[in-house]
């Protein structure tokens, strides 16, 4: 396969899937969710522990997203489209790290969770044919690191709003490079 036929398969799965927008644009609602857990005045375990459950509605939100934006989950005609799958499924393979801090420094599990996030993202820069991803792997990561390293404990609920917002700005420009993608495909045919 040549990087021409390649690159146009990725692209077909940027415009067809919308660059999963129904995911992140799902993913900054959850993180603003889980910023409101995090001003609570539970100790730090007990919200780690709903922070999990708040997560584990990701997916029927995605799912009620990509209703509303008709964006569908499969494309059988594309060789590439189980690598998405994949990509999403190998997070979990983090997930250990998540238990560790929730088991041992529970102040720092959103921090945790919130870096294994943004971390998960830098993939779909290349699945998409994205860029943004990218970019905002590492700027949720790395930002991420600084707030947990430079905010104290009792402003945690920062962190869960940094993601929050870095979610809702790149749901923005994976809309408009789905756009703009979207119109070189119709110029060209």
């Amino acid at each position: 396969m040549t990087k021409e036929a390649l690159d146009k398969l990725r692209v077909r799965l940027s415009i067809k899937f919308k660059n999963g927008i129904n995911f992140t644009l799902a993913g900054g609602i959850i993180w603003l969710l889980i910023a409101y857990v995090w001003t609570l005045k539970f100790n730090s375990y007990d919200k780690s522990v709903i922070t999990f459950m708040v997560g584990a509605l990701l997916l029927p939100l995605a799912l009620l997203f990509s209703r509303l934006f008709k964006i569908t989950w499969k494309d059988p005609s594309n060789p590439l489209q189980p690598l998405g799958l994949w990509l999403n499924l190998a997070q979990l393979f983090y997930f250990p790290f998540l238990i560790f801090a929730l088991v041992k420094f529970p102040d720092y599990f959103v921090m945790v969770y919130a870096i294994i996030t943004g971390a998960h993202f830098f993939p779909y820069a290349w699945f998409y044919k994205a860029n943004a991803y990218a970019i905002f792997a590492g700027i949720i990561a790395i930002g991420t690191m600084l707030c947990g390293l430079l905010l104290p404990i009792n402003m945690m609920f920062i962190i869960p709003m940094f993601v929050s917002i870095s979610l809702i700005v790149l749901t923005v420009l994976l809309f408009f490079d789905t756009k703009n993608k979207q119109l070189l495909q119709n110029k060209e045919q």
